[in-house]
């Protein structure tokens, strides 16, 4: 996705997110229920303002970065090798933020049958199988992926350990998508597929460097 299509549907998707929140402004309540835990129990509130408006400031600051981070890598000439799929991915997180702040008003609005965990959990899935995909296409810099200090010194660490992360995080959203099916548990079919994969990662990138190392 050109940068140009990413930043305008993005700028597009926020301004939506403002809209729909000053629409919907009067009818919300002075505390807002900000925080589901698995069982789909709020845990947590946040005043009407920034229940209304946190998220889409949120999504904001994360577009800018997107922007950002490519022009000032030091190896932003390896970024622009996969910028299409790196303004893909900003695009993925800019949907699934406003996807979020719609569903959290829709709920502090009176559509409190919604199960907040059931409605996301599958949207992570897709992000961790894109980033999968987004894995396969990485090049080496400082910005985004395993970055560990085997895999930022040296192009083939960085291959053969994104090579493997993309099947894994695959796997994990394949796994976060399923574990909705689970009820109260579905938390955990995403939480430990995903970390255990980082954790596996970081020391699969150390093993590949110092086998590479030896004479």
């Amino acid at each position: 996705m050109p940068t140009r299509i990413m930043t305008i549907a993005s700028l597009f998707l926020i301004a939506f997110a403002i809209a729909f929140s000053a629409s919907v402004y009067n009818e919300l309540p002075e505390n807002m229920a900000s925080y589901w835990n698995a069982a789909n129990q709020v845990e947590g509130y946040l005043p009407r303002f920034w229940g209304a408006f946190l998220t889409p400031a949120i999504t904001a600051v994360m577009l800018f970065l997107f922007l950002v981070i490519p022009k000032k890598d030091p190896l932003k000439d390896n970024i622009n090798k996969f910028r299409n799929h790196f303004n893909s991915f900003a695009v993925f997180i800019v949907v699934f933020l406003v996807y979020i702040h719609i569903l959290t008003l829709r709920w502090n609005l009176g559509f409190d049958q919604i199960n907040m965990a059931a409605a996301t959990i599958p949207t992570l899935g897709i992000i961790f199988i894109y980033i999968g995909i987004l894995m396969r296409n990485m090049k080496r810099n400082y910005s985004i992926g395993i970055r560990t200090p085997w895999t930022l010194n040296n192009d083939q660490v960085w291959d053969e350990t994104h090579s493997l992360g993309s099947k894994l995080f695959i796997l994990s959203g394949i796994v976060s998508i399923l574990g909705v099916g689970f009820g109260s548990y579905v938390i955990w079919f995403t939480l430990i597929p995903v970390l255990g994969s980082a954790i596996f990662l970081i020391i699969y990138s150390y093993i590949i460097y110092h086998r590479l190392s030896k004479p």
